[in-house]
């Protein structure tokens, strides 16, 4: 290594260190609700000059109207392909959008996930740049063009996308997988050629000024700007949405538990590997046993090469390169996911060991030694969570979206420490049923 690299490598890890250790200082989080409805959230860290934003709204894919799976990621995709002309401000076709972006030196994103509208500004805070950017940023919200050509060339990159996935066994294990899991609710829906068709211009419209509003925004800023900035912006990126209205949006329905246990196996010819999903409904974020099973997934799957499936799958048998398990917990209950891909021929004994993990689990609980090294692990790891502006900000808008407490990052290792064995294997007890799992096999061996 160059002299050169060795000085850009400690440069880098000062910097990373700087604003790790910026972020915990900043802590408490500070947060107020504006006059126009939005929950603002700030975080002040002056290690670096730039500013991350995060504003969501309730306007994930859970709200997408029946045959109109994807609407929520569309009108994300197409957010950021053109506005109009507005206050004074020529319109901008996506080109002229991605050059001006461009000439800031700033970051903008839209996404849709399962709960949420998403929308991310990374900016340096010099003032012209900063002022730039929230003004750009501003526009697309107000304005977005949702031009129908344009729609009709992603609608049709979108469905050749989907059609080249349904040849991947992953893909086609993964759908099924969410069906039965989820069974009718909306975290299960699948955008396919089909539902896309049913997505005009009108309907992005019509989705954008439902679900995208200041009265339910929640708004995370991070970085080296003061409150009052930090307010500002807030203000500015919102008050262009303030004549879309604030119609309560109807109940999402939670995710039931499984009744009985189910078993699919999906034949897929030429696939060299058998893709093993295993799983069931699981927990939403704001569960109170949320940091329990967290630590109990570490133990039996989320712990890479430390954990239970990885010794007994991988390395006592040699059945699979790699074996995982995690919860997936939004504002409703997500799956809870145990995934593997094996040789066809062995998917039938793959998939006997993961049950049989999952019961010896659930009956005998972890060792002392296991959960020792568990909660040493998750504590460890903690500040590699913060060692950026926008781990901060991820961490931030998580406890913004789900109304989590102020102090959550503060006393998250504390609570870790605190979790012991009787609680987790409660917890595990309460979520995870053995006998009621939903076993998909793809491509494996009759």
């Amino acid at each position: 290594m160059s002299a050169r690299h060795r000085r850009w490598g400690w440069w880098l890890a000062a910097c990373l260190w700087l604003v790790a250790a910026a972020a915990q200082a900043a802590l408490p989080i500070e947060h107020w609700v504006r006059p126009d409805g939005a929950r603002l959230y700030w975080v002040r860290i002056d290690a670096l000059p730039m500013v991350d934003v995060r504003v969501e709204f309730d306007g994930g894919s859970r709200r997408d109207p029946a045959g109109q799976a994807g609407l929520a990621a569309a009108t994300a995709l197409m957010l950021g392909r053109g506005v109009l002309a507005h206050d004074g401000q020529p319109a901008l076709d996506e080109n002229a959008l991605s050059d001006a972006w461009a000439d800031l030196g700033a970051q903008w994103s839209a996404t849709a996930t399962l709960d949420r509208f998403s929308v991310s500004l990374r900016t340096l805070t010099r003032p012209d740049l900063l002022e730039g950017a929230v003004a750009l940023a501003a526009r697309q919200l107000a304005a977005p063009s949702f031009d129908a050509a344009v729609w009709t060339r992603e609608r049709e990159r979108l469905a050749a996308a989907w059609r080249e996935a349904q040849t991947q066994p992953d893909t086609v294990a993964r759908q099924h997988f969410h069906q039965a899991v989820y069974r009718g609710h909306p975290y299960g829906q699948e955008a396919t050629p089909e539902t896309w068709a049913a997505i005009d211009r009108a309907a992005l419209q019509a989705f954008y000024r439902r679900h995208v509003r200041p009265c339910d925004a929640r708004v995370t800023v991070v970085g080296a700007v003061t409150r009052a900035q930090a307010d500002a912006i807030g203000e500015r990126l919102l008050r262009g949405l303030a004549p879309h209205g604030c119609t309560p949006l109807p109940a999402v329905p939670e995710v039931a538990p499984l009744a009985q246990a189910q078993t699919l196996s999906v034949p897929f010819p030429g696939a060299a590997q058998a893709q093993v999903w295993v799983g069931a409904p699981g927990i939403a974020r704001n569960d109170p046993d949320f940091l329990a099973l967290q630590l109990a997934n570490h133990i039996l799957g989320g712990g890479g090469f430390t954990s239970r499936l990885m010794r007994e799958i991988r390395e006592q048998r040699g059945l699979t390169y790699g074996v995982y398990s995690y919860f997936l917990a939004g504002r409703h209950a997500g799956a809870f996911t145990v995934a593997l891909q094996t040789r066809p021929e062995q998917a039938a004994i793959a998939v006997q060991l993961v049950h049989e993990s999952l019961r010896r689990f659930t009956r005998e609980g972890p060792t002392d030694d296991e959960l020792a090294a568990a909660k040493e692990a998750l504590i460890n790891g903690f500040p590699l969570r913060l060692d950026s502006n926008r781990k901060v900000l991820d961490q931030v808008a998580a406890i913004a979206w789900f109304d989590l407490p102020l102090d959550e990052l503060e006393t998250w290792t504390a609570r870790v420490a605190a979790v012991d064995r009787e609680t987790l294997m409660r917890a595990w007890r309460r979520v995870i049923d053995p006998d009621r799992m939903v076993t998909v096999v793809v491509g494996g061996q009759p």
